[in-house]
């Protein structure tokens, strides 16, 4: 379970979100039109894309991009991105629900492997990750409803763990061929994005931590590092927004500790923690100074 003082953290900074972003739609979809790049770039190089976060940026702006690149990479950074536009643009209304998790995996696969976009596997279509062998596809749709029914009904659990435990279990039952992995995570920010929080962005530099709770899951049905990584990457989209939203200027955790005459690998490591209200763009840790 998310601990208290989490919660406590999480419920300060969505107040604070809240009351600041009264009438300030147009800076906030800058900051989510602008976070798109980060988003699909992570989300694909924790699968192994090889594409760095300026050819991600190049490939969204259309720009040309070198002749190494794979028309299946450009296709899976396009979708992705369409599929984060697609969600904004229908919410609040968006709903989850099986048949919206299909269109979304059509919109993911389409032009890669439409052979299995938009579907669950089928008879004979098993799948491992790792060691981990996918349970069988006669046995996905039960798993799938048993998913949600429980994601639905629990009335009780903090709204994290209840994503937190979505996430492991989505992943641990692998519905689909291929883009198990990038659904799990464009689903999660659709469940931040449906109870009025910002989107969040799992990093590929954190895949090591990331990839260990599926192992917990599995092992133990264990869900506390989910729920860790789940609580300091929305604590850090919101001090971003906050920032923004307050009109500081935006600067380098490290140019902010010599501000304050502080050691620089101490603020970093109070911004890996959370405890400072600092937050990444293009994977360098910044803080908002007045």
């Amino acid at each position: 379970m998310t601990t208290r003082s989490a919660k406590n953290h999480i419920k300060t900074l969505k107040e604070e979100y809240d009351r600041l972003k009264i009438d300030k739609d147009s800076l906030l979809r800058i900051i989510e039109e602008a976070e798109i790049p980060e988003m699909v770039y992570n989300s694909n190089a924790i699968e192994n894309s090889t594409l760095t976060l300026r050819e991600t940026e190049k490939i969204l702006l259309e720009m040309e991009v070198s002749k190494d690149v794979s028309l299946r990479e450009v296709f899976e950074t396009k979708n992705l991105a369409r599929i984060i536009e697609y969600i904004r643009a229908k919410l609040p209304g968006l709903e989850l629900t099986k048949e919206n998790i299909l269109l979304f995996h059509q919109m993911l696969m389409g032009n890669i492997a439409d052979d299995i976009a938009g579907r669950f596997r089928a008879e004979g279509e098993y799948v491992r990750v790792g060691s981990h062998i996918a349970p069988a596809p006669e046995h996905i749709e039960k798993r799938i409803g048993d998913m949600f029914i429980e994601y639905s009904s629990d009335q009780i659990s903090y709204f994290l763990d209840k994503i937190a435990k979505f996430h492991l279990e989505f992943e641990i039952i692998h519905p689909f061929n291929d883009g198990n992995g990038r659904m799990g995570r464009v689903l999660i920010n659709l469940q931040l994005q449906q109870l009025g929080f910002p989107g969040i962005i799992i990093r590929n530099k954190e895949k090591k931590d990331y990839y260990e709770c599926f192992n917990a899951y599995r092992d133990v049905k264990g869900t506390k590092q989910m729920e860790k990584i789940l609580s300091l990457s929305l604590s850090e989209s919101l001090y971003k927004r906050i920032a923004y939203l307050r009109g500081e200027t935006i600067i380098p955790v490290s140019e902010y500790a010599k501000k304050i005459d502080k050691r620089g690998s101490v603020l970093l490591n109070a911004a890996k923690r959370q405890t400072v209200p600092a937050f990444r763009e293009k994977g360098v840790w910044k803080i908002g100074f007045r």
